[in-house]
């Protein structure tokens, strides 16, 4: 089990100090909110909303979700972030069947989205999705990507791999970090990049997680399947395991971050793929920003 438990920063500590570093608290959810699984239960929305509320997340990846929760959830994120830009994005899943997007029971688009809060002066930002090329076709779900990229501040993506399937779940993990990241940085120009999700692959599985971490990123888990990792201009100080009261299947997986302002990842190089390390709030008023998805790697 790769979970940290020690002692974070403070909740609500996240500053840009004189030190040149940021600290980020990242919050990851599996809400089991399709109202479809057996793990349904109508309360996991509710139970998210409180634990943001007490854990005071900068950034948010949630997975298992109806596109309305994404908004139900950013009201709860804004009222912890009173200054600055709340930033929210959704990508529904595909269903192969119909070629449309996977629903919920409720007929709303199912899929992952992200919350992040971006302290001012707001740099931009820019909201790329896709549906990954490699998919388990016994599954009728086709699984997605989700990234949200600020402009030299963050660079953060959600995923929700394949659950029936090991084999395919790398082979999606490898398109993100390998493919799609790299991707972006090249037409958006490069940020400290965090992904977040459910990944469905675990510290020493077979296959291992581990094995589709890029050289030098840092890595966390919940001790099962749902996993943070972060580029080498990022440090993972503390993480630890949230209980949902039996809301959902899934504990939160809250992990503090520190971003190094003055040691770019990119002069980093490693020539091949290595085992991942694993890791051993601001408020004044919000602007709310739902942004619009910009296809990298689309349906």
């Amino acid at each position: 089990m790769c979970l940290i438990a020690v002692a974070g920063l403070p909740a609500g500590s996240s500053v840009a100090g004189a030190t040149g570093s940021t600290a980020l608290r990242v919050l990851q959810l599996n809400l089991c909110n399709s109202g479809r699984a057996g793990c349904y239960t109508g309360r996991s929305v509710t139970e998210a909303a409180e634990v943001i509320g007490a854990e005071l997340p900068d950034l948010v990846t949630l997975n298992e979700i109806c596109q309305d929760d994404v908004a139900a959830l950013e009201d709860a994120f804004a009222a912890v972030h009173r200054g600055g830009t709340v930033v929210s994005a959704f990508k529904a899943a595909g269903d192969r069947p119909t070629g449309a997007v996977t629903q919920c029971r409720n007929g709303q688009p199912y899929g992952v989205g992200l919350l992040t809060h971006l302290a001012a002066p707001y740099p931009g930002h820019t909201v790329h999705s896709g549906i990954h090329p490699t998919q388990d076709v016994t599954d009728p779900e086709e699984r997605p990507w989700l990234c949200v990229h600020a402009a030299g501040v963050l660079h953060a993506c959600t995923t929700h791999l394949a659950a029936t399937s090991a084999t395919v779940a790398l082979a999606q993990c490898a398109h993100l970090l390998d493919t799609v990241v790299p991707m972006i940085r090249r037409s958006a120009g490069y940020a400290p990049t965090v992904l977040s999700g459910d990944l469905n692959l675990r510290h020493g599985g077979s296959p291992d997680v581990r094995s589709c971490v890029p050289p030098g990123y840092l890595r966390i888990d919940d001790g099962a399947v749902q996993q943070i990792m972060a580029t080498t201009d990022v440090t993972i100080c503390c993480g630890r395991s949230i209980g949902m009261r039996g809301a959902t299947d899934h504990p939160g997986l809250l992990a503090t971050l520190t971003i190094d302002d003055r040691r770019p990842a990119w002069a980093a190089t490693a020539p091949r793929r290595t085992p991942a390390r694993d890791a051993p709030p601001r408020r004044a008023r919000w602007t709310r920003h739902r942004a619009g998805q910009a296809a990298v790697n689309g349906r």
